[in-house]
């Protein structure tokens, strides 16, 4: 009785625990237009209708966020092995001082803008970062990836190229 006790126990622990991770990686968003925003921190701007007609990986993060921290190298290398894509890295809920010095410290060079009013991810339904959206060249979106990811992994690669980049 004791060992199917604590057998329920587990597997109730383990759901509960798995499911608390699932931020919606399954989107209702999947196969919709992404929402198109134009944004500007007064140094660097984004207009994501830009970017129509390239595979497009829109990151939100914030330099607070551990995880963040942690996949900003991939992201990084992802743009430069991968020209032909469109790393956006939006940063939400931080102040601009903060934002530039860690960009500053990081030596991060890809395309990224300071969101202070969050427009962008709220139009997305982003509010716990890292999020990150694949977006193909139709504007459509075609995945949605929650918490750090390797982004130079191959198979991630192979897929962006499948999506036409």
């Amino acid at each position: 009785m004791k060992q199917r006790l604590r057998a329920g126990a587990l597997l109730l622990m383990s759901w509960v625990l798995t499911s608390g991770c699932n931020r919606g990686t399954i989107s209702d968003q999947i196969g919709r237009a992404a929402p198109v925003f134009s944004i500007s921190d007064g140094q660097h701007s984004v207009a994501l209708a830009n970017f129509r007609g390239k595979v497009v990986v829109l990151n939100f993060w914030a330099s607070w966020c551990p995880p963040c921290v942690e996949e900003m190298p991939a992201l990084q290398a992802l743009q430069q092995q991968m020209p032909q894509i469109q790393v956006i890295a939006i940063a939400s809920g931080e102040d601009f001082s903060q934002y530039q010095q860690f960009l500053a410290q990081q030596h991060i060079t890809l395309l990224t803008v300071l969101d202070q009013n969050q427009t962008s991810n709220k139009l997305y339904g982003s509010f716990k970062f890292p999020e990150t959206y694949v977006i193909d060249p139709r504007g459509i979106i075609r995945r949605k990836l929650i918490g750090a990811q390797d982004f130079t992994n191959p198979g991630f690669e192979r897929y962006l190229k499948k999506l036409g980049a």
